[in-house]
């Protein structure tokens, strides 16, 4: 398998990997294997796409966990049967050995991605990062960008100590905390864009994956770029 490599300047990750996937309508536009479909009253995921396999491709494809409604424009593949979701993938399926386990987040592509210590890439997903400006802050509200490392997690209780303001409590399940208050967490609202007030949201199941069988006891590195 080809390996590319992984090159970080600062804050700035480059892949020497030209053809990374586009997603969501632009998908639609670019490969003659996708569609574009409006959504009509009534869709759902499960109503759209019978069987969990497909859902997950669908989701993935549009970089959303989130119920559909009305009026919504999601990418479709037109043969369910090719619905791979590595062939999707914004990061390359293999990368130069980094000699840790790594997970990538792109905020402009709205995902994440897990290697191993080899470089091979075992899992991506969605993600919906800092909005950019809060109002109930009256402040930026960007997600941090550079090179992080795990600091500690909880499990599927985890809470917000600051949000909503004031109050505090907004569920955050599986919470992985890589600055400060900052982490990236389980959300079932994870929409298509980026919508957070600077943590990294991800879906439920995913964020699962990542605190129980990804983040152990050693070192876990996070990477996370606007490019």
């Amino acid at each position: 398998m080809k390996k590319y490599s992984l090159v970080i300047i600062g804050s700035i990750i480059f892949f020497s990997h030209s053809a990374l996937a586009t997603f969501g309508s632009n998908s639609c536009k670019k490969s003659p294997d996708i569609k574009c479909y409006v959504t009509k009253r009534g869709d759902t995921w499960e109503k759209l796409f019978k069987d969990p396999d497909t859902i997950h491709f669908a989701k993935l494809l549009n970089r959303m966990g989130n119920q559909l409604h009305r009026g919504m424009t999601i990418a479709m593949p037109k043969t369910l049967s090719n619905a791979d979701v590595m062939s999707i993938s914004p990061f390359p399926k293999q990368i130069s050995a980094p000699g840790e386990k790594m997970i990538m987040v792109s905020l402009p592509r709205l995902a994440w991605g897990a290697y191993d210590s080899q470089g091979t890439l075992l899992r991506w997903g969605p993600v919906s990062g800092g909005k950019g400006y809060c109002p109930d802050l009256h402040s930026r509200c960007n997600t941090p960008v550079g090179k992080f490392v795990i600091q500690s997690k909880q499990g599927p209780y985890c809470v917000s100590t600051k949000f909503p303001i004031g109050r505090g409590g907004a569920p955050m399940p599986y919470c992985m905390f890589f600055k400060g208050g900052f982490a990236l967490h389980g959300s079932y609202d994870v929409p298509g864009y980026n919508a957070s007030h600077g943590c990294v949201r991800m879906m439920v199941n995913d964020a699962q994956w990542l605190n129980q069988e990804f983040v152990g006891y050693d070192k876990v590195t996070v990477i996370i770029s606007r490019n």
